[in-house]
């Protein structure tokens, strides 16, 4: 089980540490230094928002920065064998840099940074401190396992990381073993979420994929430990996307009846309140305060309101987790498209977007993987953990 790789291969997470430190204070010159040009991104005002097909404005960028990882959960990765990307199409730092300038020229203003698991790869704090800079009024977050956030927290803060949620589907350490396919795991993602809280970022959430007989029992447990650390807890409906291959309706714990077992444990449920930072969740506060999340995607999808696009860790534009092709983004950068090029492209793949996956999904009279192993073997683009979910 790998824990931290970059282009060339696994190095241990201390040398990641001590190499991202030396270089945080002047990321762009790091990046001369790496031998590949930077395409410096100006902070002029933001163009107008542009609109999809359906009106939907382009706010939100997922990236995923590798499609490795280093848990197998049952829910994203539950086969034994997976088609990855070749390790020469992935996107380069100042790359990805680039791309981002094009997309906040567009008018994002939210970017979360994925994987597979992001913080295997190598000098991530590299790449936040350049988005950062860059971003100013914008938003940056990202999504984490967990297992090496104990060693990076502080490091991930001093880059410029604002927001960071952490994946935790039980607390119980022979159940997290079952899901996970990882002996001795919890106690690392138990360490990191400890230090996410002690190291200051603006906001620490935790991530919870509730399935039938498996950790529905815990609900209960996961709010009272998210309220120990100062974490908003959110409920994630199981989800019929690329790679779940072992999904049925029938281990779906839906919203309806998330709320009805909290009620009658809690007491009367308020609506919380919402916003961008809570989306895609729905906020809720229980009679103590406590405010938690319910992101019900499988039962009462949010496809109207989606204003999030996907660029793989190789430079693929997927408008919707359920979409079949993406637009190439890699080939014209490293061909020498300017921005203005790369936008024009961007803003085209944006503009036909019609996708209403989750929607369509809940409509399919036999659900399922939406698209099957073979495909997956053939193409690692469909793999939920390719595209960052």
């Amino acid at each position: 089980m790998i824990d931290v790789i970059d282009g060339a291969g696994g190095v241990p997470v201390t040398a990641v540490i001590r190499r991202a430190d030396a270089v945080l204070q002047h990321p762009r010159a790091a990046f001369r230094r790496a031998g590949s040009p930077v395409l410096e991104r100006s902070l002029r005002p933001r163009s107008p928002t542009v609109t999809d097909a359906r009106g939907r404005p382009l706010r939100s960028l997922r990236i995923s920065v590798t499609d490795r990882c280093n848990l197998r959960c049952r829910y994203c990765m539950p086969e034994r064998e997976y088609a990855w990307l070749p390790r020469r199409d992935l996107l380069g730092f100042e790359e990805i840099d680039a791309l981002v300038g094009a997309f906040v020229g567009l008018g994002v203003a939210r970017i979360r940074l994925t994987g597979g698991e992001p913080l295997v790869r190598r000098d991530l704090p590299l790449l936040i401190r350049v988005l950062a800079d860059g971003l100013r009024t914008g938003d940056l977050a990202l999504t984490t396992n967990g297992i090496l956030l104990g060693e990076q927290a502080q490091g991930l803060v001093a880059a410029g990381l604002q927001r960071v949620t952490v994946s935790l589907d039980s607390l119980r350490a022979d159940r997290f073993e079952v899901l996970t396919r990882r002996r001795g795991g919890l106690a690392r993602v138990l360490a990191g979420i400890e230090a996410a809280s002690r190291a200051g970022f603006r906001s620490l959430k935790i991530n919870c994929v509730v399935i039938r007989g498996v950790n529905d029992d815990e609900m209960p447990d996961l709010l009272a430990y998210g309220s120990e650390m100062g974490a908003e807890v959110r409920f994630i409906e199981y989800m019929d996307v690329g790679g779940a291959t072992r999904w049925s309706m029938a281990d779906v714990v839906p919203r309806t009846e998330i709320l009805i077992r909290l009620g009658e444990r809690y007491g009367a449920i308020a609506p919380g309140k919402n916003g961008a930072e809570a989306s895609p969740a729905e906020r809720f506060v229980l009679p103590d305060g406590t405010c938690f999340g319910i992101v019900a995607s499988t039962s009462r999808p949010f496809c109207g309101a989606c204003d999030r696009v996907r660029l793989t860790a190789d430079g693929m534009l997927y408008p919707c987790l359920y979409a079949r092709s993406g637009t190439d983004l890699r080939g014209p950068l490293r061909n020498g498209a300017t921005r203005a090029k790369l936008q024009q492209r961007i803003a085209r793949a944006w503009r036909q977007r019609r996708n209403r996956g989750a929607e369509q999904r809940l409509r399919h009279p036999e659900r399922g993987d939406p698209f099957g192993r073979k495909a997956l073997r053939r193409d690692p683009h469909l793999e939920m953990h390719t595209r960052g979910g």
